[in-house]
């Protein structure tokens, strides 16, 4: 057997195979004894009938197809191996040349990854959006531990009240008319929280345990149900019951309650120095990712569009994934929002073009400075990997398959050359830009009636959309290892096609 290989572009390769007459006639035998029971010949049991007979009543060519295909994956990856090639989608296969006695002869044109020229990737000046810890940074995550610590009271002596959460039935009418949505019992309501429709919950405000009274409210022109914007409505409404939110206060003996410090000054102290770590990780990430855009407008790469598909494809499931977090599914998704898989997969193509060509410039750095991580530094790695997935380390490193430790230590390259990337940096703080005039106010888009779960979670899950998950990329750690495998079957075209097998 041998085999040619011809570059046609940069993102693009020619193979050319020939396998000699004694091999292909032995892959033709094996396709007949692979398919021989599925074979009807007049005359003979299923599996009976000599080949000649089978070859004389179907064709020499009927199996011809199937001995390729037998053929094939060796051939192409002992290839793929020799010319240190990386194919990024599924070759096509053109037969030259076939037939009993004679030398198979084949060719194939596939898409690999691409050259990458290189541009300035050291010393680059970036601006990239920094994180600077302020007061109301401190005072909002207190704030955090002070609402858990909190406590609900019921208030009977008195009528309801801003702040106060308010268990109430309803019932809404347009025209005198009930509408979808618009009644519901034991419903809790903040005040002040706007979440149902303007001028409802500022009409409640006054109202005693028990009482009833007839809300008049209009629904915004801007309502997501078409059949109710900009109409008035009433709402009866009933009392059940008030409660208020009693909190903490922020001395010691809260910070005892939850924290391990006995002093307030102690916790403060713990949760500045949370936050601060949080936001060291954020700007160092963000100076990485601008460090890493800026060498990618430096260099060239043309990028095969089966590359860009694949890591659309990827983020599309990674958007599943994390949607299936909060309980909803992509049909769901897809059904309340319009659109449809393919749709979403080609929205997210500019993105993954990004990715794509991100992770080319950052292999081709590797290899320019000839990056190679210590064993200390994949230790690492895998150390890290197993924190982000909530696992024990030893545990984790110890059911590692062979192809997700290619990806850590690929993972620990690429560590290197960041930081290699880092250490020349000029960084610059980011420009503002003109504030544009303020827009008028509108409306709140509140509901009486709230909407769906599904639809909630479907909204809230797009504009996490952007978001990169960990989770995912332990996940893709899994799934795609540090290399993709060359296909075990080519997506070849037919060479001879075989008569109808099936006389039945």
């Amino acid at each position: 057997m041998s085999h040619t290989y011809e570059k046609i572009s940069g993102n693009k390769v020619k193979l050319t195979f020939t396998i000699p007459a004694e091999q292909f006639d032995e892959a033709t035998q094996k396709a007949f004894l692979k398919l021989r029971n599925r074979i009807n010949v007049p005359g003979f049991r299923k599996g009976k009938a000599p080949r000649r007979m089978i070859e004389t009543l179907y064709g020499a060519s009927v199996f011809f197809d199937d001995a390729v295909e037998l053929l094939f994956p060796d051939a192409y990856e002992a290839a793929v191996k020799e010319f240190d090639l990386h194919p990024v989608d599924r070759p096509e296969v053109d037969v030259d040349e076939i037939g009993m006695g004679k030398d198979l002869k084949f060719h194939l044109e596939v898409y690999v990854r691409p050259d990458v020229t290189l541009g300035e990737y050291k010393h680059l000046t970036i601006y990239p959006e920094l994180q600077k810890l302020t007061d109301e940074m401190v005072n909002a995550r207190i704030a955090e531990d002070q609402d858990k610590a909190s406590r609900t009271i019921d208030v009977d002596d008195r009528p309801v009240q801003e702040g106060d959460t308010v268990n109430l039935d309803y019932a809404g009418t347009v025209d005198g008319v009930a509408f979808a949505g618009g009644t519901a019992q034991n419903q809790t309501l903040t005040i002040g929280s706007h979440t149902f429709i303007p001028g409802f919950e500022e009409q409640m405000v006054g109202m005693q345990i028990g009482e009833e009274k007839d809300l008049q409210v209009k629904f915004p022109e801007e309502y997501h149900a078409e059949e109710l914007k900009g109409k008035d409505a009433v709402f009866h409404v009933k009392v059940n019951g008030i409660q208020v939110t009693e909190k903490p206060e922020l001395d010691d003996d809260f910070a005892a309650d939850v924290s391990e410090f006995e002093t307030f000054a102690e916790y403060k102290d713990s949760i500045v120095k949370e936050l601060q770590e949080k936001i060291d990780k954020s700007n160092d990430a963000a100076i990485e990712n601008a460090l890493v855009e800026e060498a990618c407008k430096n260099a060239q790469a043309d990028i095969p569009q089966a590359m860009i598909e694949d890591q659309a494809e990827y983020l599309v499931r990674d958007m599943a994934v994390r949607m299936s977090y909060q309980g909803l599914r992509m049909e769901d998704y897809l059904k309340y929002t319009g659109q449809t898989r393919e749709g979403l997969a080609k929205m997210y193509e500019p993105e993954a073009k990004n990715r794509v060509m991100s992770e080319l410039v950052l292999e081709e750095i590797r290899k320019a400075e000839k990056i190679e991580p210590t064993e200390e530094e994949i230790e690492k790695e895998i150390v890290a990997q197993a924190e982000r997935m909530g696992q024990d380390p030893e545990t984790f490193k110890k059911n590692l398959t062979d192809q997700q430790k290619d990806y850590l230590k690929d993972s620990a390259a690429i560590r290197k050359a960041l930081d290699l990337m880092k250490e020349g940096a000029v960084i610059e703080e980011k420009k503002e830009e003109p504030a544009e005039p303020a827009a008028e106010e509108k409306p709140a888009k509140k509901a009486a009636a709230k909407k769906p779960a599904a639809k909630k979670a479907a909204a809230k899950a797009e504009d996490k959309a952007e978001e990169s998950s960990e989770q995912a990329d332990a996940a893709k750690a899994e799934d795609d290892g540090a290399e993709k495998k060359p296909a075990k079957k080519p997506a070849a075209k037919k060479t001879a096609k075989a008569k109808e097998t099936d006389a039945e």
